[in-house]
């Protein structure tokens, strides 16, 4: 392929912030629609290098450039932007989400100049650490991606128990202290191939080749699950989460919730397990009970919260459980139903926030116990709610129940009892999903909110495109599962190799 469509998708949203920074501050219309351009051109890129891809060949494709471009000899580094089964569905998630965000941010009158710049920034930072196959590139937009956060929090976030200010910095802090320990394993890691190979190469696949010794890939296996664990908000690494969803403007909220976590998992299967697969064969037993504490612990934290914002970001952290449930099988099924998960609450988790955003619009608060009755006044508004709330418990039909029932088989298969209690999560889920959504929009219309409008006119973006991905995701599982099996599987066979290599 000669043209180098990957490296054009990226440049997409940043050539339209390129493009913003000279249009007049007053013109926040024209900002918003450069912006609509930007990811609707990335999100079309997307759409074409997905159903390009040849899933009957697997591997990396649409290699930019036709290989890797040396950038710096000395440690090996090089320009490698390709995709495979495994980031061609995070590449797709991340401008779904991008484009629906800028509509999701239609009614903002704040400083939109900036929000919009801000927004296409973190766009491309996530999207680059999915499509870069270079762990120097991978760690460069992942650094990325953490400043344009933290702005667009303390300056357009909103949080009644907590500051902005403290949801930024929280949410920041504990980022920076995770990419610290990773940033740690990294490193060794890249010495200890240098002087096992004599060649330095940062590239996924180099790193891949070299024969680290056992106790060595304990060591930075740990070191990076602790990294990718605290994005992916593992328990108990968890609790900025929350706090950074309520704090956290719209825009955000559904970026952070639908692909920002995503980096995390992604991370732990893409570098840490196929770099490292005997440390992740000894971690593996942990990451499982860590990731049913989360679940448990999670759902019972967004049971008890009346914050609309904070029961979705503490549902959002118990679903993170079985995604590392599904990791920590280590077997096709598992890490599939894992990968697709991740895909699956991506969009759900947009569509709830995007939801609560325009409610928060129109009524100025999320308190669940001061609402009721929006049905009444935004039936639209309403169908986004629960369509993502359904696909939050799970519902057949939608998105999300192949992936959890495939972790769930692999799970029992691999783990026994303790997939039974990870399962046992679904029930508090129905629990809080219905609770909210019952107190929230259903019931007698409430005159206090008869100024309450529905959904119209860009706005309704959100809802068409990513609840019709939720219905679509749902009714052709194999979309999104073929594609994802033609990248785990080829990493799943060199980690049974790695370890009957190393005679585990």
């Amino acid at each position: 392929m000669n043209v180098p469509v990957l490296t054009l998708t990226l440049l997409a949203p940043i050539i339209a912030a390129l493009i913003i920074v000279f249009i007049p501050k007053e013109e926040d219309k024209l900002c918003k629609w450069v912006a609509a351009l930007g990811t609707g051109v990335a999100l079309a890129l997307s759409l074409y290098v997905y159903f390009g891809y040849d899933q009957s060949v697997g591997g990396l494709q649409w290699v930019d450039f036709g290989g890797p471009v040396p950038w710096i000899r000395d440690l090996g580094v090089t320009y490698y932007m390709a995709v495979d089964g495994l980031s061609l569905p995070m590449l797709l998630l991340t401008n779904l989400i991008g484009f629906a965000a800028v509509f999701a941010s239609w009614n903002v009158t704040l400083r939109v100049k900036e929000l919009m710049i801000y927004l296409l920034v973190l766009i491309a930072g996530v999207m680059g650490t999915f499509i870069a196959q270079d762990l120097f590139i991978f760690l460069l937009f992942y650094e990325v991606v953490v400043i344009p956060i933290y702005i667009m929090v303390i300056i357009w976030g909103s949080s009644k128990r907590v500051t902005k200010e403290y949801a930024g910095m929280k949410l920041t802090i504990y980022l920076l202290i995770g990419s610290a320990f990773l940033l740690v394993g990294v490193i060794a890691t890249f010495v200890q191939s240098v002087a096992i190979t004599g060649t330095p190469d940062m590239s996924f696949e180099g790193l891949a080749r070299v024969d680290f010794p056992e106790q060595f890939q304990i060591y930075m296996f740990g070191l990076m699950l602790l990294g990718f664990g605290s994005l992916l908000s593992m328990w108990p690494f968890h609790s900025w989460s929350p706090d950074g969803y309520a704090g956290a403007p719209t825009a955000v909220s559904m970026i952070h919730a639908g692909v920002l976590k995503k980096i995390g998992g992604y991370g732990l299967i893409r570098v840490a397990i196929f770099v490292l697969p005997l440390g992740a064969k000894f971690w593996a037993p942990y990451i499982a009970v860590l990731g049913v504490i989360g679940v448990a612990y999670a759902a019972m934290g967004a049971l008890a919260q009346k914050d609309l914002k904070y029961v979705v970001g503490y549902s959002s952290v118990s679903h993170m459980g079985y995604v590392l449930l599904g990791v920590a099988s280590l077997g096709v099924v598992g890490v599939n139903g894992a990968v697709a998960n991740m895909f699956a609450h991506g969009v759900m988790s947009a569509l709830f926030f995007s939801m609560i955003g325009f409610i928060y619009e129109r009524t100025h608060t999320r308190w669940i116990p001061d609402m009721g009755g929006l049905s009444h006044q935004a039936p639209r508004l309403s169908v986004g709610f629960m369509m993502a709330a359904m696909a939050s418990l799970g519902l057949p039909g939608l998105i999300s129940f192949i992936p959890e029932f495939t972790i769930f088989v692999e799970s029992f298969r691999v783990f026994g009892w303790l997939a039974v209690l990870a399962i046992a999560g679904i029930i508090i889920t129905a629990l809080y999903v219905l609770r909210a959504g019952a107190n929230t929009l259903f019931g007698p219309a409430r005159e206090e909110y008869n100024h309450v409008r529905d959904l119209r006119g860009p706005e309704m973006v959100p809802l068409v495109l990513l609840g019709g991905v939720l219905v679509i995701g749902g009714i052709l599982p194999s979309l999104l599962f073929d594609m994802v099996n033609s990248g785990v599987a080829p990493i799943l066979v060199h980690i049974q190799e790695a370890l009957q290599i190393g005679g585990r």
